[in-house]
């Protein structure tokens, strides 16, 4: 006889109960049946766990140790039967990992439309994001690859990508003198600060890269999205931005000229089902927030290279 989960359920019954009369009311089942039971089961394991008296059960060395380990399983088996219960009635909730970006909205949006209920987990790191899809804490992962810093791909993860080669504008105050031209060139930003993220994997390796090819060493400042973004207001910092970011009322976003620093955008599933059923939804999700990006869509209507996004119309 091999045990199975009702088998330690019946063993916690007893032990909880301290009765083979009470345990079998508790279970629902007939005494002499529980009896037969039980005895199979010291069988099994090559000794007894109760012992039994006049007054009731009470448990052996041997069911002491048995009753340590069964109790953690069966607790799981009940919690196990009831995620799937809820997740049965309410929906699966597909979980997702996800670097920055303002195609996010869109894609939660339209996932949802879809009876697919996302639960979101932030990371400025994609190598993190890509190692909990490995170990199957997440289902999918939105990532960013900063170009010349690749990242590292667990094994059996499948990957697809959005966007092969998107252009990194670049941040401005409003009134910065060169926030006047369409395009701004790196010279034109010789003397400002910048600020970039180093928690973002290969972000500051390649901005350092790009402005020691443009033959610049400005001072280089840390902080995070919303620092960088709060200071450029003000004009104390520019700094790299995803080309989908809109000029505010004191920013200015331009694209650099001749696109010196790109990033692939990757989405990561350990299988191409799990893939399959979300891309499509962020593709399009995406095209919508390249659309709403003035800059990021002049950019694509006059033939910006690197990128499977089409011409908008």
């Amino acid at each position: 006889m091999e045990l199975e989960v009702r088998h330690l359920r019946a063993l916690c019954a007893v032990a909880d109960t301290g009765s083979l009369h009470r345990a079998a009311r508790l279970l629902g089942v007939a005494q002499p049946s529980l009896s037969t039971q039980l005895r199979r089961i010291e069988q099994e394991l090559g000794g007894e766990l109760f012992i039994r008296e006049r007054t009731g059960c009470r448990l052996t060395p041997l069911g002491r140790i048995v009753l340590g380990r069964a109790r953690p399983l069966v607790a799981e088996m009940r919690s196990l039967v009831a995620e799937a219960r809820a997740a049965a009635a309410d929906g699966l909730q597909l979980r997702i990992g996800s670097t920055a970006s303002r195609a996010l909205a869109g894609w939660l949006r339209r996932l949802r439309e879809h009876r697919q209920e996302p639960l979101l987990q932030m990371d400025v790191s994609a190598n993190a994001l890509l190692n909990l899809v490995a170990e199957g804490r997440l289902d999918v992962a939105f990532v960013h690859e900063v170009e010349g810093c690749p990242l590292r791909i667990p094994d059996g993860l499948r990957l697809r990508v959005l966007v092969e080669r998107e252009p990194q504008f670049v941040s401005l105050p409003n009134d910065h003198p060169a926030a006047v031209r369409p395009v701004v060139h790196l010279s034109e930003l010789a003397q400002d600060r910048w600020m970039v993220d180093p928690t973002v994997d290969g972000e500051w390796d390649a901005v350092h890269r790009m402005l020691r090819s443009a033959g610049l060493n400005p001072r280089v400042l840390h902080g995070d999205y919303h620092t960088a973004a709060s200071l450029v207001a003000t004009g104390e910092v520019v700094t790299v931005c995803q080309p989908t970011r809109q000029s505010g009322p004191e920013t200015a976003v331009r694209p650099l000229h001749g696109d010196p620093l790109g990033v692939r955008l990757l989405l990561a599933a350990r299988t191409e089902a799990e893939l399959d059923g979300v891309y499509p939804e962020l593709a399009e999700a995406y095209e919508e927030t390249a659309r709403q990006a003035p800059a990021y869509r002049e950019w694509l209507e006059h033939g910006g290279s690197g990128t499977p996004v089409p011409v908008l119309p």
